[in-house]
Protein backbone atom coordinates (compact mmCIF):
# COMPACT_ATOMS: atom_id res chain seq x y z
CA UNK A 1 0.00 0.00 0.00
CA UNK A 2 2.77 2.29 1.20
CA UNK A 3 4.93 1.80 -1.91
CA UNK A 4 1.65 2.23 -4.93
CA UNK A 5 0.99 5.52 -2.50
CA UNK A 6 4.06 7.39 -3.10
CA UNK A 7 4.47 6.07 -6.56
CA UNK A 8 1.20 7.34 -7.42
CA UNK A 9 1.79 10.04 -5.63
CA UNK A 10 5.35 10.98 -7.24
CA UNK A 11 3.60 10.27 -10.66
CA UNK A 12 0.64 12.98 -10.15
CA UNK A 13 3.39 15.40 -9.13
CA UNK A 14 5.56 14.71 -12.48
CA UNK A 15 8.58 13.61 -10.46
CA UNK A 16 10.95 10.95 -11.71
CA UNK A 17 12.75 9.27 -9.47
CA UNK A 18 15.56 10.60 -9.57
CA UNK A 19 14.09 13.86 -9.46
CA UNK A 20 12.22 12.94 -6.09
CA UNK A 21 15.58 11.54 -4.89
CA UNK A 22 17.46 14.74 -5.37
CA UNK A 23 14.79 16.40 -3.60
CA UNK A 24 14.80 14.31 -0.55
CA UNK A 25 18.70 14.13 -0.74
CA UNK A 26 18.88 10.78 -1.27
CA UNK A 27 19.11 7.94 -4.27
CA UNK A 28 17.16 6.71 -6.74
CA UNK A 29 17.63 3.58 -5.83
CA UNK A 30 16.01 4.39 -2.71
CA UNK A 31 13.07 5.98 -3.78
CA UNK A 32 12.50 2.71 -6.41
CA UNK A 33 12.79 0.15 -3.20
CA UNK A 34 10.18 2.19 -1.17
CA UNK A 35 7.72 1.86 -4.43
CA UNK A 36 8.95 -1.55 -5.15
CA UNK A 37 8.11 -2.60 -1.45
CA UNK A 38 11.53 -3.63 -0.46
CA UNK A 39 11.63 -0.89 2.17
CA UNK A 40 9.99 1.78 3.45
CA UNK A 41 10.43 5.43 4.49
CA UNK A 42 11.38 6.13 8.12
CA UNK A 43 9.77 8.50 9.76
CA UNK A 44 11.88 11.64 8.70
CA UNK A 45 11.18 10.72 5.00
CA UNK A 46 7.34 10.11 5.67
CA UNK A 47 6.53 13.29 6.74
CA UNK A 48 8.95 15.25 4.42
CA UNK A 49 6.73 13.32 1.39
CA UNK A 50 3.41 14.29 3.17
CA UNK A 51 4.54 17.83 3.28
CA UNK A 52 6.27 17.85 -0.52
CA UNK A 53 2.82 16.04 -1.78
CA UNK A 54 0.25 17.81 0.10
CA UNK A 55 -1.19 15.05 2.06
CA UNK A 56 -1.55 13.50 5.49
CA UNK A 57 1.22 10.61 6.65
CA UNK A 58 -1.88 8.49 7.45
CA UNK A 59 -2.63 8.90 3.48
CA UNK A 60 0.63 7.70 2.50
CA UNK A 61 0.39 5.14 5.03
CA UNK A 62 -3.29 3.94 3.57
CA UNK A 63 -4.50 4.07 6.70
CA UNK A 64 -6.45 7.37 5.26
CA UNK A 65 -8.05 6.93 2.04
CA UNK A 66 -9.25 10.62 1.54
CA UNK A 67 -7.15 13.20 0.41
CA UNK A 68 -6.40 16.72 2.08
CA UNK A 69 -6.02 19.87 0.58
CA UNK A 70 -3.33 21.82 3.19
CA UNK A 71 -4.62 25.49 2.91
CA UNK A 72 -2.85 26.69 5.92
CA UNK A 73 -0.48 29.01 3.70
CA UNK A 74 -3.50 30.63 1.67
CA UNK A 75 -5.77 33.84 2.07
CA UNK A 76 -8.90 34.54 3.15
CA UNK A 77 -9.95 35.54 -0.34
CA UNK A 78 -8.09 32.41 -1.92
CA UNK A 79 -9.63 30.38 1.07
CA UNK A 80 -13.14 31.50 0.76
CA UNK A 81 -12.50 30.69 -3.44
CA UNK A 82 -11.84 27.51 -2.75
CA UNK A 83 -14.63 27.18 -0.75
CA UNK A 84 -17.25 27.88 -3.10
CA UNK A 85 -15.82 25.90 -6.04
CA UNK A 86 -15.90 23.12 -3.23
CA UNK A 87 -19.92 24.00 -2.92
CA UNK A 88 -20.08 24.00 -6.33
CA UNK A 89 -18.53 21.11 -7.14
CA UNK A 90 -20.96 19.25 -4.73
CA UNK A 91 -23.59 20.82 -6.40
CA UNK A 92 -22.18 19.45 -9.79
CA UNK A 93 -21.68 15.97 -8.36
CA UNK A 94 -25.23 15.56 -6.76
CA UNK A 95 -27.69 17.03 -9.41
CA UNK A 96 -25.27 14.58 -11.36
CA UNK A 97 -25.73 11.58 -9.47
CA UNK A 98 -29.76 12.40 -8.16
CA UNK A 99 -30.82 10.77 -11.69
CA UNK A 100 -28.35 7.31 -11.79
CA UNK A 101 -29.40 6.91 -7.89
CA UNK A 102 -33.11 7.70 -8.94
CA UNK A 103 -32.93 4.27 -11.51
CA UNK A 104 -30.77 2.73 -9.04
CA UNK A 105 -33.30 2.62 -6.51
CA UNK A 106 -36.38 1.85 -9.10
CA UNK A 107 -33.69 -1.06 -10.14
CA UNK A 108 -33.39 -2.95 -6.93
CA UNK A 109 -37.14 -2.15 -6.52
CA UNK A 110 -38.01 -4.80 -9.08
CA UNK A 111 -36.19 -7.40 -8.19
Amino acid sequence: MVSERIKDLRERDGYSQTALSKKLGLTRSSINAWETGISVPSTQYLVELSRLFKVSTDYILGMDTSESLLIGNLTIEQKNILSALVEQFARDITSLLKPWTWTLLLTQKRH
